[in-house]
């Protein structure tokens, strides 16, 4: 394959013809169809996220106590991001053989169909340890899947987007955070509170699950409708957004990589401490309800969106690097002050959750392809999809189990120390990431 060819089956033959006009379109219909990719994604991440501290416990792991049931969901949890890279591996290869739509369609319906049949798995009690493996099966499914749902499309956005204005732009794709978090948390703050305990462990909860695979329909056909775009093809020939071998890309990129893995870490560690860590907390160690607990996500959530927008406009005025890392320290501010919060009673539990979401909002904005142009042109696609799953693994993959189990053996602050730690990371890396530095100084 050339390098100013796109591969072209029959596949991909009939979906540009489908969705391609053959008319340039404009950041603002770029980011609809990135933020509506991402929330696919993340609805599917929270839903399971939400069922691995209320349903999971119960439903697969009843023959230990409700502690040690949650630890094993959160171990669980953690295999998508332990297969992510692999996904990514996977679906490079095809992404080159076979072209971007194909690649999509087959990620998005392995995703889809792994969520959805989670909501079909069976109790303990019916099958034994087959309902343990079915469901560690299904979530490996989901981690290939997003390794393989990455879409070159934020940075298509990124750098179609008005050179003023690329804080506000890198922010967009981003939304999908808080939004697939509002709608899992919604839909299952809603069966909860609307049945009783035996209906929702009957068959209440399986129903955000069948959701997923709707959702993935529509950020399907969203995200082909983009890849087929002249932008696209454009940067596709200028190999912008062309897949390069992985292991090329790592010979040639490895230190952008490993250092672009560790920026965000601050606030993708931020990102469990204020919405599965919490949940966990609540259900096992207070008298709270999980109902009135997940409305009040839904309200953090909420505030999350609102700090996002506000990232954009602070990132675009004082540059990302100053951005990242000035909430990075005030992370670790929160991190020192937060065990106190959460078990401070209602009031320090609402400030914990206003607190961490708008500190998570204005960080998790700007946390995307932060140091992307680090990366050679050639090799930024898939150096970029790397470091995303690499950055995932390192600062959310094992974060619940992590908190949760300290928590348990050392108290709430140990939890405060672990997230301290991502934040030290994060200052360390962009300490080191000169280029953004760079950028940020011809401001």
């Amino acid at each position: 394959m050339s390098a100013d060819t796109i591969p072209e089956t029959s596949f991909e033959a009939d979906a540009r013809s489908i969705h391609s006009d053959g008319e340039h379109v404009t950041p603002g219909v770029i980011a609809i169809g990135v933020v509506i990719g991402r929330t696919s994604e993340f609805f599917d991440f929270f839903v399971y996220a939400i069922a691995s501290v209320l349903v999971f416990p119960t439903l697969v792991f009843p023959y230990v106590d409700r502690l040690q049931g949650t630890l094993y969901s959160f171990a669980v949890f953690a295999l998508a991001f332990i297969a992510r890279p692999i996904g990514s591996i996977i679906f490079i290869a095809v992404d080159r053989a076979y072209g971007r739509s194909v690649k999509l369609t087959m990620s998005l319906f392995l995703l889809g169909t792994s969520t959805v049949a989670m909501g079909f798995i069976p109790s303990y009690d019916s099958v034994g340890n087959w309902s343990v493996a079915i469901l560690a099966l299904l979530r490996i499914g989901q981690g290939v899947a997003l390794g393989g749902a990455w879409d070159g499309l934020a940075s298509l956005l990124s750098l179609n987007a008005p050179e003023k204005h690329r804080g506000w732009y890198a922010m967009l794709p981003q939304l999908g955070a808080p939004i697939g978090l509002l709608v899992a948390s919604g839909l299952f703050a809603f069966f909860v509170a609307a049945l009783p305990t035996e209906d929702f462990f009957a068959w209440g909860w399986r129903y955000p699950f069948f959701v997923a695979f709707a959702i993935n329909v529509v950020a399907l056909f969203a995200r082909l409708r983009l890849v087929v775009t002249p932008e696209f093809e454009e940067m596709y020939a200028k190999r912008e957004l062309e897949p390069a071998p992985v292991v090329e890309t790592v010979q040639s990129q490895w230190k952008a990589i490993w250092l672009g893995s560790f920026v965000p870490l601050a606030s993708f560690a931020l990102f469990h401490m204020v919405t599965v860590f919490p949940l966990s907390w609540v259900v096992l160690f207070t008298r709270e309800s999980a109902g009135r607990f997940l409305v009040v996500e839904v309200i953090g959530a909420i505030i999350g969106i609102g700090a996002m927008l506000v990232s954009g406009l602070l990132a675009d005025r004082f540059g990302r690097r100053t951005m990242l890392g000035t909430i990075a320290v005030l992370i670790a501010l929160f991190a020192i002050a937060a065990p106190s919060l959460l078990d401070g009673g209602e009031t320090g539990e609402r400030l914990f959750m206003g607190i961490g979401f708008l500190l998570f909002g204005l960080s998790f904005g700007q946390s995307s392809g932060a140091i992307a142009s680090s990366l050679s042109p050639q090799h930024r696609y898939t150096g970029s999809a790397l470091t995303t799953d690499l950055a995932w693994l390192f600062g959310a993959g094992f974060a619940p189990l992590a908190a949760l189990l300290l928590t348990s053996k050392l108290g709430l602050a140990a939890s405060g120390a672990y997230l301290f730690s991502g934040a030290v990371f994060t200052l360390i890396a962009l300490g080191l990431n000169k280029q953004l530095a760079k950028r940020d100084i011809a401001r």
